[in-house]
Order: structure tokens, then C-alpha cells, then sequence
């Protein structure tokens, strides 16, 4: 989010609690304070926050068109630079919003990305979050080049070269955003190969996996530094830590077990995220023992229990002993 020169970008919050939308899918103000720290993990200042309860989303601006033109209103009034949505966008929404209120729309999926962006660290991690990127942008495509016009000959009048058939370079990108996503695939696919191996490596050395699983900032890496005596960073932000650390620990004299630690999970992670770190979220279900770790200083521990709960059962690691 941060441009070349540092400059922090101002964002403008909202979100919609529909009757129509999923309980789970509804903005609240706990959501949009969670958006918030969001904004800030990317190195934005979020300024000002507008929440719209309806019956059910407007399938041309998701706000209503009053609300709309009240957030363009709060966006000028504090010299914003960008607003983000705390509920997922079509990219037909998201291009019209950009119309409507002047400045550059942002989904809290498109944020998380550009968190999970800024965090990768090891070449597995980068390869995970560009896959997800261009799953993400793959449909988003025809917004950025409406202002593009077909190659197509036209009265006579299109420049020598590019007289024929031809093809608008929307097609062309999607062409080409296909094939990197299946360059992308192959290579994860390389990557869980050789973490294969290495799983069958330590059930040769017989020692117990235990996983640690939490939602994010929930502190699994202090705990695992606590354990270990390692001193892996720790810091209080979202999403600190993106790739799979696993460490020695003794639990006594007689016993020893290797601690992993891994992303921590969210509210509304988006699906494609989901799917595109399998390699790394796939440990969870090798593991012989998953280990939840729950900051019960929290007042929304419980909710966020659930979430952690949720998506332990969509990785298919329901199956494993949790504690």
C-alpha cells in the first residue's frame, strides 16, 4: 500500500451487515476495528469508518446509493487516499465504487494479499502469495483495461501492423495470468514433493509432530520461543509469521517432539488464500497433535475459537487431536 516515497496512505473504512449475507460474512464494528489493524499491518492510517446496515447488498455499488455518496463525502472531507471494503467485492462492484468515490478500492481480501505479500519471506511463501495475487486478479482484469480498445482493423484506420483479427489485450493478459498461475501450480506442487519427503524423514526419526494453530496474533510464536528457547520474531502485528518454522522441543527428560509453527488464520480469509498455501497449510494435517493457542486477553477469543475451528475442518485436519 505504501508507495515508493513512504508516503502513508489514508483509508477510508466500510462495511455492510445485509440480513441477506451469511451471519459470518456481516461487517460489525469488531470486524471493521479488525479491518482497521488491517490497514495499519499495510502501512496504511485508516481515518474514518462507515458502517451500512440493509436487507441486502446493492448488486451495483454493494452500498446503498445514499451511503455511497455519503462515504465519497467522508473520503474528501479527510483527504483520503484509498477506501476498503471489509466485505469481499465483485470486480464489477469494485470498478463502479472506484467511479463513485474517486480513489483506488480496495476488498479486505485485495488487503490481505498485499499483507501476505509484504511477509513472505522464503521462496515457497512468494510463490503462495503470487499464485493467490493472480487468482485474485484473473477476474479482475476487465476493470484495469476499459481503457483499452480492440487491435481489430476499424474503418480502415488501425496503424499498419495491427490490421487483421488481432485481439483486445484483455485476452492477451488473461492468456498469459492463466499460464503463470499453472507455472505457479506446478512449482508448489515440487514443493509439497520434496515436503513429502521430509515428512517421511521424521517418521524415521520417530518423533511426535505437534502443530501450532491460532488465530493470528494470538502469540504462537512467543509460545514456541517460550518452548524452545528459540528466538524467532515475535512481534505484536497481524500476520508476523507466514512460513512454517518447526523446532526441537523437550518436553522432559524422556520425551521430545518437533513444535511447528505456522500463518495464523482470520475472519473471511479468502478461499484462493486458503487454497494457494496448502503446501504450507497442509503440515496441520500430518501432525500428530494440533496445539490451539488462544489469547484469552482478548474479548473476541470465543469468535475467534471458531473461526480457527472452522478452517481446521476445511483443511481436512478435523481428524487430528487438538488441545
Amino acid at each position: 500500500m505504501q508507495s515508493t516515497e513512504q508516503k502513508i496512505e489514508r483509508a477510508a473504512l466500510a462495511g455492510l451487515a445485509a440480513a441477506s449475507m451469511d451471519e459470518r460474512e456481516r461487517s460489525t464494528d469488531i470486524s471493521l476495528a479488525e479491518l482497521a489493524a488491517l490497514v495499519e499491518t499495510a502501512g496504511g492510517q485508516p481515518v474514518v469508518t462507515l458502517l451500512q446496515n440493509k436487507p441486502t447488498p446493492d448488486p451495483r455499488t454493494f452500498l446503498g446509493e445514499g451511503k455511497v455518496a455519503e462515504l465519497r463525502e467522508l473520503i474528501v472531507a479527510n483527504d483520503c487516499d484509498l477506501a476498503v471494503f471489509d466485505n469481499e467485492l465483485s470486480p464489477s462492484q469494485m470498478r463502479v465504487l472506484e467511479e463513485e468515490l474517486g480513489v483506488r478500492v480496495l476488498d479486505r481480501s485485495g488487503l490481505i494479499l498485499d499483507i501476505f505479500a509484504q511477509r513472505a519471506q522464503t521462496r515457497e511463501g512468494q510463490l503462495q502469495v503470487e499464485l493467490a495475487q493472480y487468482q485474485y486478479l484473473l477476474p479482475r482484469l476487465t476493470g484495469m483495461w476499459t481503457h483499452l480498445v480492440r487491435q481489430t482493423a476499424s474503418g480502415g484506420s488501425s496503424p499498419i501492423g495491427t490490421r487483421g483479427p488481432g485481439e483486445t489485450q484483455l485476452e492477451t493478459d488473461r492468456r498469459h495470468i492463466r499460464r503463470k498461475i499453472q507455472k505457479l501450480q506446478a512449482e508448489l506442487e515440487d514443493v509439497r514433493k520434496i515436503r513429502r519427503t521430509q515428512r517421511r524423514r521424521r517418521e524415521k526419526n520417530a518423533l511426535p509432530v505437534v502443530a501450532l494453530v491460532g488465530y493470528t496474533n494470538a502469540g504462537k510464536s512467543t509460545l514456541l520461543n517460550c518452548l524452545t528457547g528459540s528466538d524467532i520474531p515475535a512481534n505484536d502485528r497481524l500476520f508476523d509469521t507466514l512460513d512454517t518454522t518447526t523446532r526441537r522441543w523437550r518436553i522432559d527428560a524422556a520425551q521430545e517432539v518437533l513444535l511447528s509453527d505456522t500463518v495464523g488464520f482470520i475472519r473471511k480469509l479468502p478461499t484462493h488464500l486458503v487454497e494457494a498455501f496448502k503446501a504450507t497449510l497442509e503440515e496441520l494435517t500430518y501432525a500428530d497433535v494440533l496445539l490451539h493457542v488462544i489469547d484469552l486477553s482478548n474479548p473476541e477469543w470465543e469468535a475467534q475459537a471458531e473461526v480457527v475451528d472452522r478452517l481446521i475442518d476445511q483443511l481436512g485436519a478435523a481428524h487430528t487431536p487438538c488441545i
